[in-house]
């Protein structure tokens, strides 16, 4: 990896997915704009705030898709990257708050 460039696997983010509520939300199903959580795999020398296996949330139309070994990944630059999701602390809470 060159520069600020992060790799990420994505998971089976894009199938379909649940609501709140149970109802099953599918694959194709128009929505508007949606940001993405991946986990970070590979990391670039100048990469400052992000970590190999942190989880990051990225907008899926500003993104480079590249195939290694048989499986798809995603190449983002870090400035693409909108959140890293925090570790649980001790007790299995975030910290986060609203």
């Amino acid at each position: 990896m060159l520069h600020d460039r992060v790799l990420v696997s994505q998971d089976g983010e894009l199938g379909e997915r649940k609501s709140g509520g149970g109802i099953v939300i599918p694959a194709t199903a128009s929505v508007g704009k949606r940001l993405v959580w991946a986990q970070v795999v590979a990391l670039g020398a100048h990469v400052r705030q992000v970590r190999l296996g942190d989880r990051v949330l990225f907008d899926p139309e500003d993104r480079a898709e590249v195939e290694l070994q048989s499986k798809d990944y995603v190449l983002l630059r870090e400035r693409d990257l909108h959140a890293v999701a925090a570790q649980p602390t001790e007790n299995g809470q975030t910290g986060l708050y609203l």
